[in-house]
């Protein structure tokens, strides 16, 4: 490491150009650094995570800072002792992950020029740069999973666990066991057309030489990319729906193709770039109009399929594998587990199990998605956690709890085996 900064030291003597200033340095363990500028990229995605305002709370700002930094310097020895164990990722891995993280910076700032804003730095430099970092840090959690992975609990723990802790423990909430059968609102085929003939005009305006951004900006319904003209930027292999990624690889590179179907609705597709199993992409997406028509064919077969064919749990997971749209339940006869009523993705759904009854199909409940056919299937009770009703919950409050002391413990020690300083303080 001393080789190093000497050699970057004898560069900067040596070079006849203006100076050119080298990124500061926060910290050095072992063979690894913490770049100022990598502690700020950190620093200002926990703020956008946490919705601290630097300015109205500079006394949590710097508190955050310093959390921000030992977890950095935390994440390099899991790093060092890795690399020994020769733990990796694949490529793959990490660019899902990437993706992940993006679209929630941006959901938690409120769109992707404040994430921009709030970050210093255009959302695909943001990629770019953030993407070896998140290949460190999915290494480090697969080696600090791997740490854990042997920690058990005992009844005996779990009950001294629940003993010490009993008065402090969270409300659990009241679950319940719920599956699905989703029937989507299919537009008509005149609506179909109609989007159709409109992407064909705006692709017939591409080629005549107008601004596919511009054009996306303007016409496109995709509120993810609308804003960056149609841009989702570098994705890999694997991570698109089947038809558009299709579509997309294999383009020519700056060739506008489409209008292609897929479950979203119908898309002009440009491939900027390839590199392998990945590609730079835009697109302009246009849904076709659904009418109260539509609602009604969508409704009345929902219906007709509780009214003659849903008569048993049996019944119900066998209309699930013949007609449902949710491909991701299909197999498992429509199986969401147990969800928390009150906090559910799909609000519709929660609000119905204080309406439908247990062991029978409820009438067709229209949400965003579709309408959707539900089997209330069992119950978990809330409130204050007893061993009676919430045994597992508490095993597992217990078992984090375990881990969470085991590794403190590990990683205080692994500070002490390491070369660490914290340049400045």
């Amino acid at each position: 490491m001393r080789k190093f900064y000497f050699l970057l030291f004898i560069s900067f003597l040596l070079s006849n150009d203006k100076p050119q200033y080298i990124d500061g340095v926060v910290a050095v363990i072992e063979d690894h650094v913490v770049l100022k500028s990598d502690l700020a990229q950190m620093v200002n995605m926990a703020v956008v995570q946490s919705g601290l305002d630097p300015q109205k709370d500079p006394t949590s700002f710097l508190r955050l800072q310093g959390s921000v930094l030992q977890s950095m310097i935390d994440q390099k020895i899991l790093l060092e002792m890795a690399e020994i164990d020769s733990i990796t990722v694949e490529e793959k891995e990490v660019d899902q992950n990437l993706e992940q993280q993006v679209q929630m910076l941006i959901g938690q700032a409120g769109g992707e020029s404040r994430a921009a804003e709030i970050l210093g730095q255009s959302i695909s430099d943001f990629r770019r740069e953030f993407w070896y970092d998140m290949r460190d840090r999915l290494i480090s959690e697969k080696y600090q999973q791997q740490l854990l992975s042997s920690i058990s609990v005992t009844r005996d723990d779990v009950e001294g666990f629940y003993k010490t802790y009993r008065d402090s423990l969270p409300s659990i909430p009241t679950r319940v066991k719920v599956r699905h059968l989703l029937v989507s609102v299919v537009p008509s085929e005149e609506s179909k057309n109609k989007t159709i003939s409109f992407l064909n005009s705006i692709k017939e305006d591409v080629l005549n030489g107008m601004d596919f951004a511009q054009l996306a900006s303007e016409h496109s319904e995709d509120p993810g990319s609308k804003n960056s003209g149609g841009s989702l930027g570098w994705v890999n292999r694997g991570s698109l729906v089947k038809r558009f990624e299709t579509a997309a690889f294999m383009a020519e590179v700056g060739s506008v193709v489409g209008p292609i179907e897929t479950s979203f609705g119908y898309h002009l597709i440009e491939t900027l770039e390839k590199q392998g199993d990945k590609i730079k992409v835009r697109h302009i997406l246009s849904i076709p109009e659904k009418t109260m028509d539509d609602n009604k064919i969508s409704y009345d077969f929902a219906m007709s399929l509780k009214r003659d064919s849903i008569k048993t749990l049996d019944d119900f997971k066998d209309a699930v594998k013949k007609h449902t749209f949710d491909e991701s339940t299909k197999k498992i006869g429509g199986d969401l587990g147990w969800i928390d009523p009150s906090n559910y993705s799909i609000p519709e759904i929660g609000q119905a199990m204080g309406i439908i009854g247990m062991d029978s199909c409820s009438a067709p409940i229209n949400t965003s998605l579709g309408f959707h056919l539900l089997w209330f299937e069992g119950i978990k009770k809330g409130g204050r956690p007893n061993t009676n009703d919430h045994w597992p919950d508490i095993e597992e409050m217990a078992l984090n709890k375990k881990k969470m002391d085991w590794y403190k413990n590990w990683i205080d020690s692994a500070r002490d085996r390491f070369f660490i300083n914290r340049i400045g303080g």
